[in-house]
């Protein structure tokens, strides 16, 4: 419950100012840990430190009162914002989980960060000129300032990068640090990462976030803003390219199921990138192309958010799905900027710290001013000997990645533990690094109406503004530990925290434009529809499509099998064959003619089934196409509003949730199950809405819209066929079904009132250009759809207008003409052709576009790689 500044008890305890209100409602630090919030860091002191009382200055005395609403708005806008953190071994919330953000922000003042920005840019400059030696000269290992089994011998070492000369001269463009502050108040470097660094998107998020909370604190206390380093490194990347100012970058994600694929969709849309995966790009005369409508297209910078392993499975790992088979010949053609060069790997193991100080001498000549904690590879015999009495005071971690060993604390060990891990130590000693345990500073938090402390760590970045020139983001990503543990990691429960950087001089207001999130991004490069994404994007709209006409089956079929009045024969066959043909039913499920009640229990129990029900991975009912949806909907991700993908979501864990809680009461089921139908039927119009509306107008959307009539066409061309087949339209109820599951029942009535004739049937469900389920609608559509393609993607397009019937030469005087057969009955031979031949053409448009679009077969304007 919000503290209320009116109750009595807060007004008796009510301090004079807020930063002694401040201090009234905290918790003092740890022993032994630096404290943000009071004055020198010391837990004992009864006064806070400049900045913080600025900031509750800021707030004011009533602010406190309100923190707790700050902090449910906070929540609500990363769940609004669809912030996720994908955690693989997390099977107890599934594999996304919102973003876990504090309502309070670390703040530094201009004295700490100038130390850490001057440290960070000479360790930058450090590590760029070690990578340089590692695949030129080597001069380190001769010299034996490194070991080579730290180097040659780590697998990240790329012997296929030896000689290489990166474009624009510079190794590393992006590369974080992870830094805590001591006890003492300095701040030491505890790792760096090299090969893709996580957190840029993230901190951007959280800035954004926890400054709306905080508008007048944010604006008074001169915070440092983010924008003119990001739009810093996008101008780097112009000035280091061979292509200037014509450069096209995109960002190479590993897909929607990395953990922080969040990240890769945000700033792929804050910078205005082209978001791509390893299947989007293909390498053609040692240079690298963008599969997109258009063809093949150049790409000059890549931004990868995957490590180098997965980069290429010619030459590095060869079950790589992830990578582009031939990038790394690209590379060493000299054709591609790619932040940053491969074979970084070896400056992050936890080893290369100790041997930092000394390479700082031998190749700036300085000794380093930011330092970093104590550490010994176990890999050389004096460095053994002299730390395994120390391990109690020590951490131990992994000198290769190792997935199967996380950082061990030795204050956590048993006596037994800790001779266990001496032991593995000598048996593997260069596997083994020791770091010095730092208590972690703790800064604020917001929990409970209490001010609770908590460990935290900072990662800056350095980020390269023109060949061997970096800037430092003035701001970083807090990650902060779970109270009262010791380590901070998001993958071991801990949370984020927003970094203030203040500043006596200027505030750098440069900002880019403003996105359709509010959130700020830069002027966009012409945006490519990849193949993969118009793949997807055409197959969201089949699925959505599919989808709505499965549930308007559904609801057909169960309000006449569940009904008062009985159904008809011929009724229940177009129902039978209809439902298994669209698979709301199994093949083997006996017809409704058999049982009613065997074929309406069988079609509820396929409509969503569980994991553990005998007919899951068996449906491909309502429940199936809600879940493609959502996967094809997850690969365009960046494509699409939150609110579409919230709509997304949603609508498939309702109707998987309602499905589960059908009663087991044939009677009751069957309304329960018609009740989540008409549910779903509404979501899927929101959704579908959102499609129509919502989404900018070019080739992708065009595929979607196409993707959606291929399907209606296939759909309601057989489900009509299907019908005159059986005959249901003979008769009153079939012929009120049909029309309902044209979506047209409304329509139908208002034009024809009672009648139920076959001329009304042609001209409303087959003929109207101004319905939109009518087959002439949706053909003419089609056409134009194909027609505008063919102008903005490729010519071939104009030609599948030709597999399609042209709706103008249909004359309802002949579709309406009907034979009796020899069976004495009515035929409708014109129609039933046409609809064949609707189907037909909506099949074949289907795999031609295809072949045009998504493989790239026909295109041989390139020598592919190994030809």
């Amino acid at each position: 419950m919000n503290a209320d500044p009116n109750d009595s008890l807060f007004d008796e305890l009510r301090p004079d100012t807020p930063g002694e209100w401040a201090l009234s409602l905290s918790v003092p630090a740890d022993p032994a840990h630096y404290d943000e919030l009071r004055a020198d860091g010391a837990p004992e002191s009864s006064a806070l430190t400049p900045h913080w009382a600025r900031f509750f200055e800021n707030i004011g005395g009533d602010g406190f009162a309100d923190l707790n609403r700050r902090a449910d708005n906070l929540q609500r806008q990363v769940r609004d914002n669809g912030v996720t953190y994908n955690v693989y071994a997390d099977s107890t919330k599934g594999l996304q989980r919102p973003w876990a953000l504090d309502l309070f922000p670390m703040i530094l003042n201009q004295q700490d960060w100038a130390q850490i920005e001057s440290g960070v840019l000479q360790r930058t400059r450090l590590l760029n000129a070690v990578m340089a030696d590692l695949y030129g000269e080597r001069e380190l290992l001769k010299k034996s300032l490194l070991p080579p089994a730290l180097v040659q011998g780590h697998p990240g070492y790329l012997r296929s990068m030896q000689g290489t000369h990166p474009v624009g001269d510079t190794w590393l463009h992006i590369v974080g640090f992870d830094l805590a502050r001591g006890p003492d108040g300095r701040w030491w470097v505890v790792g760096q990462r090299t090969q893709a660094p996580s957190g840029l998107g993230y901190l951007l998020e959280n800035r954004i976030a926890v400054s709306r909370q905080f508008p007048k604190a944010f604006s008074g206390m001169r915070v440092q803003r983010l924008a003119a380093s990001y739009r810093a490194l996008m101008d780097g990347i112009k000035r280091m390219s061979p292509a200037g100012e014509n450069t096209r970058i995109a960002l190479l994600t590993p897909g929607p199921y990395n953990e922080t694929y969040f990240e890769h969709a945000y700033l792929a849309r804050y910078l205005g990138l082209t978001l791509v995966e390893g299947n989007d790009l293909t390498v053609r005369d040692q240079h690298l192309f963008l599969k997109t409508l258009h063809g093949l297209e150049p790409v000059h910078a890549l931004i990868k958010r995957l490590d180098d392993e997965w980069l290429d499975p010619l030459e590095l790992r060869s079950d790589s799905r992830l990578g582009v088979p031939g990038l790394l010949q690209v590379l060493r053609a000299g054709n591609l900027l790619l932040l940053n060069s491969p074979g970084s790997a070896p400056l992050e193991s936890s080893a290369m710290l100790g041997f930092l100080p000394a390479i700082s001498r031998h190749l700036l000549g300085e000794e380093l001013s930011l330092p970093s904690l104590a550490t010994w590879w176990c890999g050389e015999d004096a460095a053994l000997r002299e730390v395994l009495p120390l391990l109690k005071e020590s951490v131990i971690k992994s000198t290769y990645p190792n997935a199967e060993m996380d950082a061990v604390m030795g204050q956590a060990l048993s006596a037994r533990a800790l001779n266990e891990w001496s032991g593995r130590m000598a048996r593997h000693p260069d596997e083994h690094t020791v770091q010095s345990w730092l208590p972690l500073s703790q800064t604020p938090t917001w929990s409970n109406e209490r001010l609770l402390p908590r460990s935290a760590m900072l990662r800056v970045f350095a980020m390269a503004d023109g060949p061997k020139s970096w800037r430092v983001l003035p701001g970083g990503l807090v990650r902060l530990a779970p109270r009262g543990q010791l380590i901070a990691a998001m993958q071991r429960g801990g949370s984020s925290a927003d970094c203030w950087v203040m500043t006596d001089g200027p505030v750098d207001h440069s900002s880019l434009l403003i996105s359709p999130y509010g959130t700020p991004v830069t002027a966009p490069q012409t945006r490519a529809v990849t193949s993969r994404a118009a793949e997807n994007l055409y197959w969201l709209g089949r699925y959505t499509e599919r989808a709505e006409n499965s549930v308007r089956l559904a609801q057909i079929a169960l309000g006449h099998l569940g009904g008062e009045e009985p159904a008809s024969q011929a009724l229940l066959e177009w129902i039978s064959h209809t439902a298994t043909e669209n698979a709301l039913v199994l093949p083997d499920v006996p017809s409704a003619t058999q049982s009613m009640r065997v074929f309406a229990r069988s079609l509820m129990a396929a409509l969503s089934p569980t994991s553990d029900h005998p007919m899951a991975g068996q449906s491909f009912s309502v429940g199936f196409n809600l879940r493609a949806i959502k996967s094809a909907g997850a690969q365009v991700r960046a494509r699409l509003s939150q609110e579409h993908w919230n709509l997304i979501e949603r609508t498939e864990a309702r109707f998987a949730r309602d499905c589960a809680a059908l009663s087991t009461d044939a009677e009751y089921a069957t309304a329960e199950a018609i009740t989540a139908l008409q549910h779903t039927n509404e979501l899927l119009a929101a959704i579908t809405g959102s499609q129509t509306d919502r989404m900018v107008r070019d080739d992708g959307w065009r595929l979607l819209s196409v993707g959606r009539h291929i399907e209606r066409l296939i759909t309601l061309s057989r489900a009509l066929s299907l019908a005159l087949e059986h005959g249901c339209v003979h008769d009153a109820a079939g012929f009120e079904a049909v029309v309902a599951l044209f979506d047209s029942t409304i329509t139908f009535h208002a034009q024809y009132q009672q009648r139920r004739d076959m001329v009304a049937l042609i001209e409303l469900l087959v003929l109207d250009r101004d319905n939109p389920r009518s087959l002439a609608w949706v053909v003419s559509t089609l056409r134009a759809r194909l027609a505008r393609l063919a102008q903005s993607a490729t010519p071939q397009d104009a030609l599948l207008v030709r597999h399609l019937p042209d709706p103008s030469t249909w004359l309802l005087a002949e579709l309406s003409n009907w034979q009796r057969g020899p069976d004495g009955q009515r035929s409708w031979t014109d129609l039933a052709d046409l609809l064949d031949t609707c189907e037909a053409a909506a099949k074949t448009v289907s795999d031609e576009l295809s072949r045009l679009h998504f493989s790239h077969a026909d295109q041989s304007s390139h020598q592919s790689l190994g030809a």
